[in-house]
């Protein structure tokens, strides 16, 4: 497959688009397979389009608890921007609206649970989780009922849990989940 030339900035997807348009199923195949070699990232969003493996969701929730809740012994930081990208992620590989919610719920217990374990008052992070709990919220209603039941009894242990917490983020939550 001939390779496009080394341009200072991105081709466009137009420009990508153009020259893939004339490769043969061979030359195609072979770019996939370089790109699942490539990395652990390209690895699960192609497993998770594909429907492979036995749970997808697995390795983008992962990056989620890791994210999110951090091994702090270890001296690692809470990383939202990888939560949040695992979530889009999994979300662009599968169009799977209740995985999208579960792994939202997900980034919303680990959050509460660092919050209230390290007393976390950092409001970028804590904002973060009202905007994270807000989405989880709003999928929530696209989905059928037995989808959504145990999706929101975890969101309600969510906002139970941070009516301990500070910057008023358990009484956001329940405004959230209870509209005045």
């Amino acid at each position: 497959m001939p390779r496009a030339s080394k341009d200072k900035k991105s081709p466009s997807w137009a420009v990508v688009k153009r020259q893939l348009a004339g490769s043969d199923r061979a030359d195609l195949l072979g770019l996939i397979g370089d790109l699942y070699a490539a990395s652990p990232d390209n690895r699960a969003f192609l497993s998770a389009h594909l429907g492979l493996g036995e749970d997808p969701l697995a390795p983008f929730k992962a990056i989620v608890e890791h994210g999110m809740y951090p091994d702090v012994i270890r001296g690692h930081q809470p990383s939202i921007q990888k939560a949040k990208k695992a979530i889009t992620d999994y979300r662009r590989a599968t169009a799977d609206q209740r995985g999208t919610v579960d792994l939202r719920v997900c980034f919303c217990e680990q959050a509460s649970e660092f919050a209230l374990e390290y007393g976390m008052d950092d409001e970028s992070y804590l904002d973060a989780l009202v905007r994270m709990f807000e989405q989880a919220v709003k999928g929530l209603g696209q989905l059928n009922a037995m989808a959504r039941a145990p999706l929101a009894k975890r969101l309600k242990g969510v906002m139970g849990r941070c009516r301990d917490v500070g910057y008023g983020v358990g009484e956001t939550m329940q405004d959230i989940w209870d509209p005045p």
